[in-house]
């Protein structure tokens, strides 16, 4: 009989510059940021096909965003899941920043 899998982790892997999700230890997905004063920039979020379909996107945006708010940082959703979730998440728009031409202008530069 096969162990029940344990349910999926999120952390924040700040060397670089990500949260990751794992799934019985093996990484599954991840959502990127860079970091601008008190913004964190979320960029770019990508589940493995492996792990499609499983709801894990919206549990690692989710404790990414409770993250943000713990170390009292605020939110900049430049990519498109990111900005999605917090559509239907409002406990989170306290916190949230709009995406400027300035923040675009300067994630480019830091991504160079």
């Amino acid at each position: 009989m096969n162990q029940p899998s344990t349910a999926p982790t999120v952390e924040r892997v700040h060397a670089r510059h990500r949260y990751e999700i794992k799934v019985d230890g093996e990484r599954a997905g991840f959502t990127a940021y860079r970091d601008r004063g008190e913004q964190r920039v979320f960029f770019h979020t990508e589940i493995d096909d492996a792990h499609a379909g499983q709801g894990l996107a919206g549990q690692l945006v989710q404790q990414a965003l409770a993250d943000v708010r713990a170390l009292g940082k605020r939110i900049v959703p430049v990519c498109p899941y990111v900005a999605k979730f917090l559509l239907k998440h409002e406990e989170f728009a306290d916190i949230t920043d709009p995406v400027t031409p300035d923040v675009l202008k300067w994630l480019e530069a830091e991504l160079g």
